[in-house]
């Protein structure tokens, strides 16, 4: 049984776990912090963790933790808000490239193929020279960045679904081919996009910390986790818990969104024993 597999997979269930306590985390510095996460306190600069500061300080004394839990916040606002753009944008694309197929199709891919041959990060870090820093141009960068892969993966499950019975009977009954679209085609291609849509949102978490790391992400003093690592970077002798502390929130939230996604994957994939 599907509900029986999804509980006794130890990945599905260390993958829920994890993005659980990411939005835990997320929901508790909406209403609660243990310091102001951008007050400078010059008293208690590159504390060690203690019972006071439970994972130190930085060099401005302001708490790794609240900064943290902040940079959470805006990291995974940034991530979700780009992620929903290229889905939406990706799947529509997607859809009418792959069912009305011809000229229009040809010239789409044409210059999707073409973007495709650049890396998304670097990409998203032309984009983001052009546009100037702030959190709208990240967003749009990161966009546009990572559109091209998902209008290919949903053009090829469309062309997929375009080629069953069940679409040549609405053609033949006499619905228009945007009924068809949205009434046949994109519901039987929901779940790979669901699926996608994870590994995009840990592909814009992993790059908008990449960003902020080389600086042209989000601006200080509002912390993100790449800004967290890059300021840490001095200090990798004498404070090395200000690289750990970001640097695991990176790699919990992607293994996290990974095995989620896996999970995703095999609930909805009915080839999968286990």
């Amino acid at each position: 049984m599907r509900v029986g597999r999804w509980h006794l997979r130890w990945s599905a269930l260390l993958g829920c776990v994890l993005v659980g306590l990411l939005l835990l985390t997320i929901v508790i510095g909406l209403f609660w912090m243990p310091f102001n996460p951008i007050a400078i306190d010059l008293d208690n600069t590159l504390a060690h963790p203690s019972a006071r500061h439970w994972l130190g300080s930085d060099e401005f004394g302001r708490d790794e933790l609240s900064r943290a839990m902040l940079g959470a916040r805006i990291s995974v606002f940034i991530a979700a808000e780009a992620t929903m753009f290229v889905i939406l944008m990706g799947t529509t694309v997607g859809v009418l490239t792959g069912f009305l197929r011809g000229w229009f199709d040809r010239i789409v891919m044409m210059v999707n193929d073409a973007l495709l041959a650049l890396p998304g990060i670097l990409m998203a870090l032309g984009l983001i020279a052009v546009l100037g820093p702030g959190r709208e141009s990240i967003i749009l960068a990161l966009t546009l960045a990572y559109l091209p892969p998902v209008v290919r993966v949903v053009r090829s499950a469309v062309m997929s679904v375009r080629e069953r019975e069940f679409i040549d009977a609405s053609t033949v009954a006499g619905d228009g081919a945007l009924y068809t679209m949205f009434r046949h085609v994109l519901p039987n291609i929901l779940p790979p996009i669901l699926i996608l849509g994870t590994s995009v949102f840990g592909w814009v978490v992993l790059s908008e910390s990449a960003l902020s790391f080389l600086g042209v992400g989000v601006p200080p003093p509002a912390p993100s986790w790449g800004n967290m690592l890059s300021s840490a970077r001095p200090y990798m002798e004498n404070a090395i818990y200000l690289s750990i502390v970001p640097g695991l929130c990176i790699a919990v939230t992607l293994l996290g969104v990974n095995l989620f996604g896996d999970a995703m994957r095999d609930w909805f994939d009915p080839r999968k024993d286990s």
